[in-house]
């Protein structure tokens, strides 16, 4: 019988600020995360992102290199964020150079399942749930869909 490379969740090299809560299971690495700031179980935060202070990421959310998340921003259960476009026609693997980064404001909400690939979010920007993020978001407002599109101003 052949066995497979085994490998658990963990938590390596990672800049937490005072007072961060995290539920395990979760897979933490290389990352920054802010001060009074909570993770929830299920939780993937690569190597490169950085999340801000008194931050909720809920559980199931994988959030890639090259994301930074700005202060007091809500993400829900199970958003995904996405740094490969395919832009090639396949995945760019681990050539960085062919990645996208992201960049969300500070108070920032964004409902469970969300999608949100290489872009900008304003301060202030609440995505509804099942969102599918292509393009920045810089009036603050309200936005559901796919595409996430405008659906009222705040």
């Amino acid at each position: 019988m052949i066995r497979p490379g085994f490998f658990d969740a963990d938590i390596i090299d990672v800049d937490f600020g005072e007072g961060v809560r995290v539920v395990r299971p979760v897979n933490l690495y290389g990352c920054r995360i802010g001060a009074g700031s909570f993770v929830g179980p299920f939780v993937e935060i690569q190597r490169g992102a950085t999340i801000g202070a008194r931050c909720r990421i809920q559980s199931h959310t994988f959030v890639c290199d090259l994301v930074t998340i700005g202060d007091d921003c809500f993400i829900g259960h199970g958003v995904m964020f996405v740094n490969d476009a395919f832009r090639t026609g396949g995945p760019a693997g681990g050539d960085r150079s062919k990645w996208g980064a992201t960049r969300i404001g500070s108070g920032v909400s964004t409902g469970s399942n969300a999608t949100i690939l290489s872009v900008s979010i304003a301060d202030g920007v609440v995505v509804g749930a099942g969102a599918v993020v292509t393009r920045d978001l810089l009036v603050k407002g309200t936005y559901a869909g796919n595409p996430a599109r405008l659906l009222r101003r705040l």
